[in-house]
């Protein structure tokens, strides 16, 4: 099984997939120095097969190597760094202004659920 993680740009989100399928993606809009994850997804096909730990580890991976920090409005990513402080020197907290800026901006960060 060949499990790849790609920044799709256009999209905002990164995008994980088996074998060159697209199994699943996290969501996100930057917002100055933050990217603030609102949504994570890994398509019931692709299920219980540890990659939506994977696609959110190797997405922080990437906000780290380009100087942001994240924010976890999803609570998949969330979840991840609770669990994974390597990650908590880039992690910033959800506030009222980044729900805000979401729901200004297009992403419904109450109404999406992680799977």
């Amino acid at each position: 099984m060949a499990v790849t993680v790609d920044l799709n740009e256009t999209q905002h989100r990164y995008e994980i997939a088996v074998d060159g399928d697209l199994a699943g993606f996290t969501a996100f809009k930057d917002r100055a120095q933050q990217r603030i994850f609102y949504h994570t997804e890994v398509f019931p096909q692709f299920g219980g097969r540890g990659l939506a730990s994977e696609l959110v580890e190797q997405a922080l991976t990437d906000v780290r190597a380009r100087g942001l920090r994240a924010v976890p409005v999803c609570p998949l990513v969330a979840g991840f760094l609770s669990k994974h402080s390597a990650f908590a020197d880039i992690a910033d907290p959800v506030t009222r202004d980044v729900l805000t800026f979401l729901r200004r901006a297009g992403a419904d960060p109450e109404g999406t659920a992680a799977h």
